[in-house]
This record gives C-alpha cells, sequence and structure tokens, in this order.
C-alpha cells in the first residue's frame, strides 16, 4: 500500500510528523504500508517549513511542489497542477491530508478525480463562518472524503449531520498533540528570553495572522492598542507571520512592552507558550496546544472549530469585543482563569490509531 501524505503549511508539519513515525513503525513489525511525503511548498520561510522538518525528525519529503505563495486560487491551482503530474507517473493508493490548508482541499481533489481514495487527518470540525478560507477548504475536503479521522466527539456529530455514514468516521484524538507531548522535554528558549529578558508566567504570547484581524489597517492597529492598554505593561512577545510583520512595520507601532519577532521554531514556539502567563491568538492550532499546557488562552474570533477548546479547555472567545477583552485581562491579572482539562483522546496516541485503522481497512 502507497499512502501520499500532504503536507504544505506549518500547522500540517506537526500533524504529519507522528504520523510518519507511526507508518515507519508498522513497518517494522513487517506491515506492507509505505508513504510518499508530498511537501506542496505552501510555506516557504525557512522557520515554518525547513526547522519543523529537523526538529520533528521529519524525513525529507519525496516531493517539493515550491508552490510558494500567491492569491488563495493561484496556490490552489499550483498545487493541483503538480500533485496531478505525480499522480500520471505513479498513482498511490491513498492520499492522506490533514487539517484544512489549501494544500488539503487542492491534493484531495485531484486524488478524488484520478479515483484515489482521500483519509482527512481533523475531519469534520467546523467553525460555522464561511467568509474564512479553511471552511470552505475543510467542508469541500469533507464533501469528497473516504475515511475520516477526527479529532473530538462534535466533529463526530459534524459529519453525521452532514450525511457522512458512520462506518467511515473514526474517532482518533489529535495528531498535534501526539507531537507536542512527544517533545516538551526539548523545548528551549528562544534568544529574546534572555535578551529582554523574560520570566516565567509574567509575560504574554500573541500571535495574530488571519486577514479579518490583521488586513484592515485601523482595525488591526486599534486591536493592537487595546491589547497595550489592558496588559498592564506586561511583556506581549510577538512572533508574526512575515506577512502580518510587513503590516506591523507600516503601522509603525511604537509601545515599550510589544516586541514583535520573527517567527519561531516549533520547539523555541512553545517553549514561550508553556511559561508564559497567557496567550492571546487568532489560530485554531494554537488553543489545543494551550489547552493541552494548562495556558489560559484568549481567541480574538467569534467562532472556533475547536469548541472543546472552551467547553473543556482553556480558551474563551472574545472576537473584536473590546468589553469581552476587557474582562479576559481581568480575570487573567486576578488570577480567576478557569480550570482547564484534556479532551477525550488527546493523549499522544492519535496516529497509532490512525495506521491501525489503515492497516485493518486495506486487509494489511
Amino acid at each position: 500500500m502507497l499512502v501520499d501524505i500532504i503536507a504544505g503549511a506549518r500547522p500540517n508539519f506537526m500533524k504529519i510528523s507522528p504520523i510518519i513515525k507511526s507508518i515507519k513503525e508498522a513497518q517494522s513489525k513487517g506491515k506492507n504500508i509505505n508513504f510518499r511525503l508530498i511537501h506542496t511548498g505552501q510555506h516557504y520561510d525557512k522557520n515554518m517549513s525547513d526547522n519543523f522538518f529537523e526538529q520533528l525528525q521529519i524525513p525529507a519529503p519525496h516531493y517539493n511542489l515550491n508552490v510558494g505563495s500567491g492569491s488563495q486560487a493561484q496556490q490552489t491551482a499550483g498545487i493541483m497542477i503538480k500533485y496531478e503530474e505525480i499522480l500520471e507517473k505513479e498513482k498511490s493508493d491513498l492520499c492522506l491530508v490533514v487539517g484544512d490548508v489549501n494544500s488539503t482541499m487542492a491534493c484531495s481533489i485531484v486524488a478524488k478525480k484520478m479515483n484515489i481514495r482521500v483519509a482527512h487527518v481533523e475531519g469534520g470540525i467546523r467553525s460555522g463562518d464561511s467568509t474564512m478560507p479553511e471552511e470552505i477548504n475543510r467542508m469541500v475536503t469533507d464533501s469528497i472524503s473516504d475515511f475520516f479521522f477526527t479529532t473530538s466527539e462534535i466533529a463526530n456529530e459534524n459529519l453525521k449531520n452532514e450525511g457522512i455514514a458512520k462506518s467511515k468516521i473514526y474517532f482518533v484524538g489529535n495528531t498535534m498533540i501526539d507531537t507536542l507531548l512527544a517533545n516538551t522535554t526539548n523545548f528551549f528558549p528562544p534568544q529574546i528570553f534572555t535578551t529582554l529578558p523574560l520570566h516565567k508566567k509574567k509575560y504574554i504570547v500573541l500571535t495574530l495572522h488571519r486577514p479579518s484581524n490583521v488586513d484592515e489597517e485601523s482595525l488591526f492597529a486599534t486591536l493592537i492598542q487595546n491589547l497595550i492598554k489592558f496588559s498592564s505593561q506586561i511583556p506581549i512577545v510577538f512572533p508574526a507571520h512575515p506577512r502580518t510583520k510587513k503590516i506591523i512595520e507600516k503601522l509603525n507601532f511604537s509601545f515599550s512592552n510589544l516586541f514583535v519577532i520573527d517567527p519561531l521554531s516549533y520547539f523555541e514556539f512553545n517553549f514561550l507558550v508553556q511559561n508564559s502567563m497567557a496567550v492571546i491568538t487568532d489560530s485554531g492550532g494554537v488553543t489545543e496546544e494551550t489547552t493541552v499546557l494548562n495556558v489560559p488562552c484568549i481567541t480574538l474570533r467569534n467562532s472556533t472549530e475547536r469548541p472543546e477548546t472552551c467547553s473543556i479547555g482553556t480558551n474563551v472567545l472574545v472576537g473584536l469585543d473590546t468589553e469581552k477583552l476587557k474582562t479576559a485581562f481581568e480575570n487573567l491579572h486576578s488570577g480567576v482563569w478557569k480550570a482547564g482539562s484534556i479532551p477525550p483522546l488527546w493523549d499522544g496516541k492519535a496516529s497509532e490509531r490512525i495506521v491501525n485503522h489503515l492497516i485493518e481497512i486495506f486487509n494489511l
């Protein structure tokens, strides 16, 4: 059996690493399962790609499509054309896609049109917000997938409500948490931790990248000003995506407790998160990591595709509501943040379950 494993953007790398390890473990036990790693090149900055491959011990890709940046349509089309060329030379038996980036949707469409079955890791998650490009990617991918490896019972119900047969749904847990739990002893401080210096539980980590938060300059500026106003001069460390950093430079922010830095490696970023007072983000994946690390998390979105991080974990949604943001900071400063726990099956064994299901499905 030949499985194409698709990765293209930073969130994908954490999700595929443990799957590849589990496939290699199955091979060592005599199972006839092989893989091709297809790196679409959707993220091409060294800190957003190469460092992740090195730190997470991901093998060199069999193919790198080097698609680079571009509009949604340009990037998706570039991936589809190049992946089709690979499949025309040698078909795989399964296309395994993870998450909700353009690479996920693009490769699943190409594979399905060539009669190759598709497995979606993180199938069934929904934000209910179709203005998010990722939501479209999820819905399209799930509409044509053959197998769904899910992170939560909520995702299972979403799929059932959309008419997906129960027999195609496999509740396995969260592969990104597999990577997190396997690497906590490898985390190390980034340079800024010592140069500032920062002190454990006395700083905040900020990540923002969604167009709805950063593209409109006046809105973005107001958001940053509010964060500064409510922060009580606690240092805010902001590892910024290259695209976001350009907007920040244009706005010429100058706040004594805001530190905008380049993207960090996986080990450095999670060291910062693990030792922070709180994380403020608009990322879904980061809310999962903060839940498992038991770090308070404030999400600057009105909806989330990972509601278990709010109902079970440490996350709260505030959107762009200034009063909700103020209340969240007040709770943070007073030390009365809600207690969180870890969702079911977020135990570090999701990838093992996925590979075992594939072995069973394909009679390997």
